[in-house]
């Protein structure tokens, strides 16, 4: 670092040790080199060629691509994040110990553990710029893009448009020996959604104790004003507990106290436009249903919102306690190792993903086992070094 650069920076950062200052110092540079470069990666990947294949064949505008384009940047930044930092901790500590740099430190009595502090230090900071970018920037953006997009070739279908609806609800019931377990309380079937109004709508309701009923309708919409359903040209089926109908009840229109979750389900957005707190929300819509694998998946994507931000703090560690080595002074050879690890990083969480909505573990292991691994790595490797 220049000594203009570092008075700069000693001024910008007060509070922090001399020592501190510089390798936080040498770790910015590579740290944005990284962020500018896998951010253009994941971009030309994920999102650039698809638009390209669009303008071109379907005729989408091209103010318009570039208009998603930029909406899309913010979910590849997330993912950008932890790899710059892994990359910045190689890349900084390695020119360190190429330069002897690091050798001069511990001749001082400072401690290998002493000397990745900033790498950590910085690492959490960007794990909190991570997971606020990834709740509020990106979920805004994500959805607002999947608008645009649809609104641009001219999508005629309605935004929430579903057929064939089917929602079981579930409740839980004490046997006689003293177990729980579920059974269907209430089954909701609707033929078609329109975004407005559904329609070709049956109902077993079987929520009262001793009393079922099956509702039939032509339509149905939800009164927001009241909370209810507004049910339109149908019967009201009671049923006795002997399997006879005890009344028929024929209605042009009739409220019923039936939950919303029907119609919560319709409006879902992909787990890449929901915030964490519409993702919980969300969750317990879907516990309602009884679906045991979509519930896992949903908790296991929620889990990942909070540990793939923490996982800056695990490649910063990992990066720092491998730069430390003097066999990786390389620039190449760090950068080399750098692709590995992140390959092996989500390798591994779409290993771990797979595992855990199969439920051999639970969504929490399923999301954070990369990060304890990673911190586990780091923490050998860092015991290694101070030998």
């Amino acid at each position: 670092m220049k000594i203009g650069e570092y008075h700069w920076f000693k001024r910008r950062i007060p509070g922090l040790s001399v020592m501190d200052r510089y390798i936080i110092g040498e770790l910015l540079l590579p740290f944005l080199f990284g962020m500018g470069l896998f951010t253009s990666l994941g971009i030309s990947i994920g999102t650039l060629f698809d638009l390209v294949r669009r303008v071109t064949e379907s005729g989408l505008p091209f103010n318009i691509a570039i208009q998603i384009l930029l909406l899309k940047i913010p979910a590849f930044v997330v993912l950008a994040f932890p790899m710059a930092t892994l990359l910045a901790a190689l890349m900084a500590y390695s020119r360190l110990a190429s330069d002897s740099e690091l050798i001069a430190l511990r001749s001082l009595g400072l401690s290998v553990y002493r000397l990745v502090i900033p790498a950590l230090a910085l690492s959490l900071a960007i794990a909190g710029l991570t997971f606020f970018v990834s709740d509020v920037v990106t979920p805004a953006a994500n959805y607002q893009a999947t608008v645009t997009l649809k609104t641009a070739l001219n999508d005629k279908q309605p935004a929430f448009r579903d057929r064939n609806m089917i929602f079981p609800e579930y409740k839980k019931i004490e046997l006689p020996n003293g177990n729980r377990r579920n059974v269907l309380s209430r089954l909701f079937y609707a033929e078609e959604f329109d975004g407005e109004q559904m329609r070709g709508l049956t109902i077993l309701d079987r929520s009262q104790e001793g009393i079922n009923q099956i509702v039939t309708a032509r339509s149905a919409t939800w009164n927001f004003n009241e909370n209810i359903w507004d049910f339109f040209n149908g019967t009201i089926y009671v049923i006795a507990p002997d399997g006879s109908y005890r009344n028929i009840v024929r209605f042009k229109h009739h409220k019923l106290a039936f939950p919303r979750a029907p119609l919560d389900l319709t409006q879902k957005r992909d787990h890449e436009e929901m915030s964490l707190a519409q993702a919980r929300e969300y969750l317990e819509i879907v516990k309602l249903s009884g679906n045991e694998e979509k519930v896992r998946k949903l908790e296991i994507r929620i889990q990942e919102k909070l540990a793939i931000p923490f996982a800056c703090v695990a490649f910063g560690l990992v990066g720092a306690a491998l730069g430390l080595r003097p066999q990786n002074a390389s620039r190449a050879t760090s950068f080399g190792i750098c692709i590995g690890l992140i390959f092996g990083y989500y390798m591994l969480l779409v290993l771990t993903r797979s595992i855990g909505t199969k439920g051999l573990v639970s969504p929490f292991m399923a999301a954070w086992l990369p990060n304890f691994l990673g911190l586990a790595a780091g923490g050998f490797l860092l015991f290694r070094s101070s030998k």
